[in-house]
């Protein structure tokens, strides 16, 4: 099991309480570029996928995590 693979099944069985830092760095890993224009916001922009936006905010809200797992799902 890779790591990627190790880390989005413990985001599957443990949405709360997870650090910005960690869906930030599985999304990177999947091929996504990460943009922030001064805000509190981050953007994750892939070639032909949604854009994916996050608030950089300790815990990420379930919502967020939630989001990321469908998005990278939808791309395997």
């Amino acid at each position: 099991m890779s790591k990627k693979d190790k880390l989005i099944k413990d985001l599957e069985n443990n949405s709360k309480d997870v650090r910005f830092e960690t869906l930030k760095k599985l999304l990177l890993e999947c091929g996504y570029s990460a943009y922030n224009n001064g805000s509190s916001h981050f953007q994750f922009r892939k070639e032909g996928c949604e854009i994916i936006t996050i608030p950089y905010k300790r815990p990420v809200k379930p919502i967020y995590v939630k989001m990321v797992l469908k998005a990278i799902k939808e791309q395997e």
